[in-house]
């Protein structure tokens, strides 16, 4: 399954969200992206318990009843506005999207908004597709949160998208994202 992660760029933490998804790490400091790249992430799908995430190419389970086992191509998107004209390039066949914004910062939440509407216009208002919403350093929470929890909660439901708050930096969350997302 093709999934996009979405947001401006100036560090918000689309990449680092991935790399700590993929392969439980964190750079400080690591630059904006400034081109598309993807990685893979396999990972088993139990029925019973909901969604449960793993490297399946380092575990023994085999597919049993109420399991199932799905590859997710995560593509890792530049946020600049001068990359914007690439953005239907990344949206074309995706069927989910993680849009990203920064709980510190205000503006970060109101262009949410801009990519969910951009992105409902490329893929179509009746085209499957699962998007979660995602506010990204929680662990700058107690001195600079400016986005309130609730009011993004409230739109996400508005617009029928699930919706998460992580930390890249502590890992807090990130799994979560993505089995709200494979539901």
């Amino acid at each position: 399954y093709k999934v996009v992660l979405l947001g401006e760029g100036k560090c918000f933490g689309k990449t680092s969200i991935l790399l700590r998804y993929i392969e439980n790490s964190y750079v400080e400091g690591r630059p904006s992206t400034l081109q598309a790249s993807y990685l893979d992430k396999h990972i088993v799908i139990n029925d019973d318990d909901n969604v449960t995430a793993s490297d399946y190419q380092r575990s023994s389970l085999s597919p049993r009843r109420g399991r199932r086992e799905a590859q997710l191509s995560i593509w890792d998107t530049a946020g600049q506005e001068r990359y914007h004209s690439l953005g239907p390039i990344y949206y074309r066949d995706a069927k989910g999207a993680i849009l990203v914004y920064d709980i510190t910062d205000r503006p970060s939440f109101e262009r949410v908004r801009n990519w969910t509407k951009e992105l409902r216009k490329m893929v179509g208002d009746n085209t499957k597709i699962c998007i979660v919403i995602v506010g990204n350093k929680l662990d700058l929470e107690r001195q600079s949160r400016v986005v309130d929890t609730d009011e993004a909660r409230t739109y996400a439901t508005s617009v029928g998208a699930g919706f998460g708050e992580v930390s890249a930096k502590t890992g807090y969350g990130v799994e979560d994202v993505f089995v709200e997302l494979t539901k």
